[in-house]
């Protein structure tokens, strides 16, 4: 789709029927109704434009290939729009059905399949997952210490208490990544052979349950692979795939069709989205590399590739307090507990220096959570969101009723261009 580059009334009745074709190719219920006043009362319509004009600049000056962002309210799509390209080599335009890969926004469609096994009652936070994983029952936590030479050598500590279900949702189990850092735990990871192979879930957490611990669990906000833990959690606890468990219970009822663990259509493939040519990982992140390559593993950590009408689907049942289209999905207070901090002073669980949530926020169980508002800034407490390293990213506003999906790979320019755009998006906000 699109936009139409008119000049007054013109241009308000293109902006108006670019919403309704967005909404319609995105699915949402009763889009074809002309909703123009449910969002023109809390965004500046002229302000919006900004969002599209910053982004429009990125693909013009060569920074990215293209992106899609909605930004929606009150249920309703107030903004939507394409841009761009799917990638410069085909030069297919940007739509709305366009395959991403999600990497970390995987993580909180994990966390929800795991809270639904909560509500079911076959899955408490404070089971140890030593109950779900045998080989969690003997993990050591690595600590580096220094030896003759004066290089840091690495000592094994058991550990003080279990892992349990609560620190893989909240990463306080002292699981780590080994993309990212030094330290001589976070080596061993990269260099373990944790990837070698066609392996499933059940031979991943094998695996990495014969590395140490970066740390001592419920100590340390570490940011890694817990998740994909949670994830083999999931597949004992159901007795299935975690593919066919978040398929049957959340990604199909909610209409999440094209929400996978690769593209397995050949038709397909040409939907998907990718990075400029120098802006892409020289290696595999986190094991996830090929959108288009058949694998066992089921990384529920950053394994997965989606849509953003799939992704605006799971964004809006979250922000209904788990119901969308009259089916309940989780209970309001299970929303209320994943998307409030549990990693707070009180906790006394301290963030390392890599600690992505930034200082204004703390964590939950599987998003990030505003605590503090920003000085000087419109961002409010309460909001929650998490991304995926390469250039995805989601945040959930209740006390505006809205959320915002925007999708495009790139990984180097990320950071910058969703900080850009969160303040777009609030200056448009007419309160």
């Amino acid at each position: 789709m699109k936009r139409w580059r008119t000049d007054g009334a013109d241009r308000r009745v293109a902006t108006a029927l670019a919403f309704l074709v967005g909404a319609v190719a995105l699915g949402w219920p009763n889009a074809g109704r002309a909703e123009s006043q449910a969002f023109a009362a809390r965004f500046s319509q002229e302000k919006l434009a900004r969002v599209g004009d910053y982004i429009r600049n990125e693909v013009a000056t060569g920074k990215i290939p293209g992106a899609v962002i909605l930004i929606q309210q009150h249920g309703r799509p107030a903004y939507f729009e394409n841009f761009g390209v799917r990638d410069l080599e085909s030069k297919r335009p940007m739509t709305a059905d366009t395959i991403f890969q999600l990497y970390s926004m995987s993580k909180p469609i994990t966390s929800v399949a795991a809270m639904m096994l909560v509500e079911d009652g076959k899955l408490s936070l404070g089971d140890p997952v030593s109950k779900y994983i045998p080989a969690f029952a003997d993990l050591k936590v690595g600590v580096e210490k220094r030896g003759d030479s004066g290089k840091p050598q690495l000592a094994l500590e058991p550990v003080d208490r279990p892992i349990t279900v609560e620190d893989l949702l909240r990463h306080t189990s002292g699981l780590t990544y080994g993309f990212y850092g030094d330290s001589t735990v976070r080596k061993l990871y990269a260099n373990s052979g944790l990837f070698d192979g066609d392996f499933d879930n059940a031979q991943f957490v094998e695996r990495i349950a014969k590395l140490p611990l970066a740390e001592q669990p419920g100590t340390l906000w570490d940011y890694g692979h817990s998740t994909d833990v949670l994830g083999r959690v999931i597949e004992v606890v159901s007795g299935r795939s975690l593919f066919a468990f978040e398929k049957q219970r959340l990604l199909d009822p909610l209409g999440m069709a094209d929400t996978a663990f690769y593209v397995a259509d050949a038709a397909k493939r040409v939907l998907i989205a990718e990075p400029m040519p120098d802006d892409r990982f020289l290696s595999p992140v986190a094991g996830i590399r090929d959108p288009i390559l058949p694998r066992r593993w089921e990384s529920g950590g950053a394994g997965m590739v989606g849509t953003i009408g799939d992704y605006a689907r799971f964004a809006q049942m979250l922000l209904n307090g788990g119901i969308l289209d009259g089916k309940r999905y989780l209970k309001p207070e299970t929303v209320a507990l994943m998307t409030s901090d549990h990693i707070g002073p009180e906790t006394g669980i301290a963030r390392d220096d890599s600690y992505f949530p930034g200082s204004d926020s703390g964590f939950g169980l599987g998003f990030a959570v505003r605590t503090v508002q920003p000085a000087g800034t419109p961002l409010p407490t309460g909001e929650y969101r998490w991304d995926g390293v390469a250039g995805t990213f989601l945040f959930v506003d209740p006390k505006d009723d809205m959320f915002v999906v925007f999708m495009a790979q790139t990984p180097s320019q990320r950071g910058r261009i969703q900080t850009a755009l969160k303040s777009l998006i609030y200056e448009a906000l007419d309160k």
